[in-house]
C-alpha cells in the first residue's frame, strides 16, 4: 500500500509543480486585478497541496511522528508569511512572496528527506529571517538617505571580508566564516548585498571616468580579498554583478570588454595559483577519469540525475545521500533523482520568474539608485542559481555555492530572504510612484475640467449680457430716425 501511495504521489507532485510554474508566467499576461488575485490564490493552494503530499510520503517512509509535527509547523510558517506580507503591505508583490514560499517549501521537503536535523535548523533560521524581512520593506520605503551612505557600504564590506580572510575558519579549502555557539556565519553572503548598495550609491553620485576608476578599484579589492580567502564562488558573483551594474550605469561597451578580459585573465591565474581550482577543472573535464581524485562528487551527481530520469524515483526511493554535501552544494541533484528532471526544470523556471520580476521592478523604477539596486540584487540571485545548477550538471566547473532558498545554509538563506525583502520594498516604492503619477494626472484632469467649466460659465454670461446691449443700441439707432421722419417746415 505504501509503495502505491509513493508511486502515485510522484505523478501528483509533478502535475502540481507544472501547474504552479505555468501560473508563474501566465500571470504576466493579465491586467485585471481580480483575475491576478485568483491565480495567486491558486498558487497558494497548489503549494500547500504539494507540501501535504510530500510529507505524507515522508511520514510513511520514515515512520516518525516528528515529521507530522514538523509539517504542521511549516504549514503555519508559510500561511503566516503570506498573510502578514499581504496585510502589512497591501501593495506587495504576491508573486514574489509565493515563489519565495514555494522555494523554501521544496528545500525543506528535500532537507527532511536528507537530514531531519538540518531541516529543523533551516526551519528555525527561515522563521527568524522572515520575521526580520517583514521590517525591511518599510525601511526601504521610508529611508531616503540610503543612497548617501557610499563610504559606509565600502568600509563595512572591506572590513567584514578582511576579518574573515585573517581570522576565518577553513572549510573545504576556503576561509568562509566563523562558528559561534554552533551556528556557522558566512559574512560574504551579506557583503554581496552591501556591495550592491555601494556600487549603486557610487554610480548615483557620479558616472564620470574618475569615479568609475575609484569604484572599480574598490570592487577589485573586494574580489581580491575573497580570492585570498579562496572563496572563489563569492568572488565570481561579486565580479559579475559589478560588471553588469557598470555597463547598465555607463552604457559603455568598452568597460564591459575590459572587464571580461580582466576576468578571463584572473581565471587563468587562479587555475595555476590554487590547487583546488585545478582539481575542480579536471573534474569538470572528465569526472569519471579522476573518480578517486576530485571527480567523485560530480560523478555521483551525474549518476543521480541520470537515475532519476524525467519523472524521478519518488521521495525516499533514491540514494541522494551518496552525493557528498548533497544538502548544501548538490541539492539540485538530489531533487532531480527523486522528483525527476521535469520537476527540476520547473524549479529552474520558478527561479527565472523571480528574476523576471526583479528586472520588471528595476526597469519601472524612476530613481537611478534603486534601479541599480534592483538590477544588482536580481543579477546576484540568478547568477548564483546558474553557478549552482551549472556546477552539479557539469555545465561549468563546480564553485561550491548554494542554491538560494533551497540548499541548507543559514547565511545564504538569511541573505536571500533579505534580498527578497529589499525587492519587495522597491516594488512598493514603484507602486507609490505609479500612484503619485496617477494622482497628478487626476489632479491635472480635474484642473482642466474646472478651467473648461469656468470658461463655459464665462461664455454663457457673455451671451446673456449681449442681447440687452443690442436692444438699447437699437433704441438709440431708432431715436435719430424719428427725428429725421419729422416733416420739414417750408420757408415762406
Amino acid at each position: 500500500m505504501v509503495n502505491i501511495i509513493v508511486e502515485l504521489s510522484k505523478y501528483l507532485i509533478i502535475v502540481i509543480i507544472i501547474m504552479y510554474t505555468y501560473l508563474c508566467f501566465t500571470i504576466f499576461g493579465y491586467h485585471d486585478a481580480e483575475k491576478k488575485r485568483k491565480m495567486l490564490r491558486r498558487q497558494n493552494v497548489l503549494m500547500f497541496m504539494l507540501q501535504l503530499i510530500a510529507f505524507i510520503v515522508l511520514y510513511l517512509e520514515m515512520n516518525d511522528i516528528k515529521v507530522a509535527g514538523f509539517y504542521l509547523a511549516q504549514m503555519i510558517l508559510f500561511a503566516l508569511t503570506i498573510l502578514l506580507y499581504t496585510h502589512i503591505y497591501p501593495k506587495v508583490s504576491r508573486l514574489v512572496v509565493n515563489n519565495m514560499c514555494m522555494l523554501l517549501c521544496i528545500g525543506l521537503i528535500m532537507l527532511t528527506r536528507l537530514s531531519y536535523e538540518k531541516a529543523v535548523k533551516q526551519f528555525v533560521i527561515a522563521s527568524c529571517a522572515i520575521a526580520l524581512s517583514l521590517v525591511i520593506p518599510i525601511i526601504i520605503r521610508k529611508a531616503g538617505f540610503l543612497s548617501e551612505w557610499r563610504r559606509f557600504y565600502a568600509i563595512v564590506g572591506l572590513i567584514s571580508l578582511g576579518v574573515v580572510a585573517v581570522l576565518g575558519q577553513v572549510s573545504y579549502g576556503a576561509r568562509l566564516g566563523f562558528t559561534i555557539a554552533g551556528i556557522s556565519i558566512q559574512p560574504s553572503e551579506l557583503v554581496k548585498i552591501v556591495f550592491v548598495f555601494y556600487v549603486a550609491a557610487s554610480f548615483k553620485a557620479s558616472r564620470e571616468f574618475k569615479n568609475v576608476v575609484i569604484t572599480t578599484v574598490i570592487a577589485a579589492v573586494h574580489v581580491l580579498i575573497l580570492v585570498a580567502s579562496t572563496d572563489l564562488g563569492a568572488a565570481l558573483i561579486i565580479f559579475v554583478v559589478y560588471l553588469i551594474m557598470l555597463y547598465v550605469a555607463t552604457r559603455q561597451p568598452l568597460y564591459m570588454a575590459a572587464g571580461l578580459a580582466a576576468g578571463s585573465g584572473a581565471a587563468v591565474v587562479a587555475y595555476y595559483l590554487f590547487g583546488h581550482v585545478r582539481t575542480r577543472v579536471v573534474a569538470w573535464k572528465d569526472p569519471f577519469a579522476c573518480y578517486d581524485n576530485g571527480g567523485y562528487q560530480v560523478a555521483q551527481s551525474l549518476f543521480a540525475i541520470g537515475t532519476g530520469g524525467w519523472l524521478g524515483m519518488g521521495l525516499c526511493q533514491g540514494q541522494p545521500d551518496k552525493i557528498p554535501v548533497a544538502a548544501e552544494d548538490f541539492i539540485f541533484s538530489a531533487i532531480a533523482e527523486e522528483l525527476g528532471i521535469v520537476f527540476a526544470m520547473c524549479l529552474i523556471l520558478i527561479c527565472l520568474s523571480c528574476y523576471v520580476m526583479f528586472l520588471n521592478i528595476a526597469m519601472q523604477l524612476r530613481s537611478q539608485f534603486y534601479k541599480l539596486v534592483a538590477l544588482g540584487l536580481g543579477t546576484c540571485y540568478i547568477f548564483q542559481v546558474f553557478l549552482t545548477i551549472g556546477g552539479v550538471t557539469k555545465f561549468i566547473p563546480s564553485t561550491g555555492v548554494t542554491l538560494p532558498l533551497v540548499s541548507y545554509g543559514g547565511s545564504s538563506l538569511l541573505s536571500t530572504l533579505i534580498m527578497f525583502a529589499i525587492i519587495q520594498g522597491l516594488y512598493i516604492l514603484r507602486e507609490d510612484e505609479e500612484e503619485t503619477i496617477e494622482r497628478k494626472k487626476r489632479e491635472q484632469q480635474q484642473l482642466r475640467i474646472e478651467r473648461s467649466r469656468k470658461q463655459r460659465t464665462k461664455e454663457a454670461g457673455a451671451k446673456a449680457v449681449k442681447p440687452s446691449g443690442t436692444e438699447s443700441g437699437e433704441k438709440k439707432r431708432q431715436a435719430p430716425g424719428k427725428e429725421k421722419a419729422r416733416p420739414k417746415q417750408r420757408v415762406r
